[in-house]
């Protein structure tokens, strides 16, 4: 299944107006946490008026956070996302901007911050972008994804599950193919479908993503009993899509996870952009003993 990663997560932040979260699991309430307070102690490092920019931003946490730390930085955001939830107040906030290519003057910010944003890009351009944007004296704060951490774990897990739906059960296949047998339209459920949420929980779990995506699909036909075959068609795809999505979220975090992973390739880029990480500390939840995140600062040479 082709997804394009823009529409993904667009997509995400057009469904999740407030979340804050991106991919982590709601259980870990640590995680927010832990990145609150890495970020506090980035806020004290700052001068006075400084200029921050947020890469990939998202819904605007970091920057709801730094400036409830400091009433006095002027805030940015970019993302690529074409839709987004609307900026915290105080901040500024533009989307479908990609962080290779910068429609911002040089030497333009004290400050350059991501959180879970810089590792999924193209890291020797964005790391120049980084640089041409940022003061000679400026600082960087990166929360980036780990290889080894929970995050990953938890979504590739989701991963299973959803692929078991649409790839092994196929049901949204089957639920198109009882919508368009004649003379029975939405009468008749398949066997396939009513089994299929039972099958989801016990496999997975009773909220796991295989019990939600196959409930829905189930209760599409149910709901639709009713209804023209074409408006259920359209409701079983919309849902497809969803799912979709969501793996072609999953594939970019691995995809991320891999270059955080390779040390060596990720310190070369910001080399050639005349970066240098200058401290590395591990973020941890204590739900889970794993570190989930690194925080990274980095300075302009």
């Amino acid at each position: 299944m082709s997804v394009d990663h823009r529409s993904a997560w667009s997509d995400f932040w057009a469904q999740n107006q407030q979340s804050g979260s991106g991919c982590l699991p709601k259980a870990w309430q640590g995680i927010d946490t832990a990145q609150r307070e890495a970020w506090a102690g980035f806020a004290r490092k700052l001068p006075k008026n400084a200029r921050v920019l947020d890469l990939a931003t998202g819904d605007g946490l970091v920057l709801r956070w730094l400036g409830g730390f400091r009433s006095d930085l002027s805030l940015l955001g970019v993302d690529l996302a074409d839709r987004l939830p609307a900026a915290p107040r105080g901040t500024k906030i533009r989307s479908g901007v990609a962080m290779e290519r910068l429609p911002l003057p040089d030497g333009r910010f004290t400050a350059v911050v991501s959180q879970f944003g810089f590792e999924y890009s193209d890291l020797p351009k964005s790391a120049r972008e980084v640089a041409r944007v940022l003061r000679k004296d400026g600082i960087v704060g990166l929360i980036t994804h780990r290889q080894d951490g929970p995050i990953l774990a938890y979504n590739l897990d989701r991963q299973e599950q959803i692929r078991w739906v649409l790839e092994d059960c196929d049901l949204p296949a089957i639920a198109r193919r009882s919508l368009s047998m004649p003379g029975l339209g939405t009468r008749t459920i398949p066997p396939a479908i009513t089994q299929a949420p039972v099958e989801g929980a016990k496999r997975f779990g009773p909220q796991s993503a295989a019990w939600e995506i196959a409930e829905a699909i189930r209760q599409s036909l149910v709901l639709g009993q009713r209804d023209a075959p074409g408006n259920v068609i359209k409701l079983i795809e919309s849902i497809t899509a969803k799912a979709g999505n969501e793996l072609a979220r999953i594939a970019s975090l691995e995809a991320a996870c891999r270059q955080t992973a390779d040390e060596a390739k990720f310190a070369a880029a910001l080399e050639l952009a005349g970066l240098q990480e200058i401290e590395r500390s591990p973020l941890h939840d204590r739900a889970y003993p794993a570190p989930f995140a690194d925080f990274r600062l980095i300075r302009h040479r």
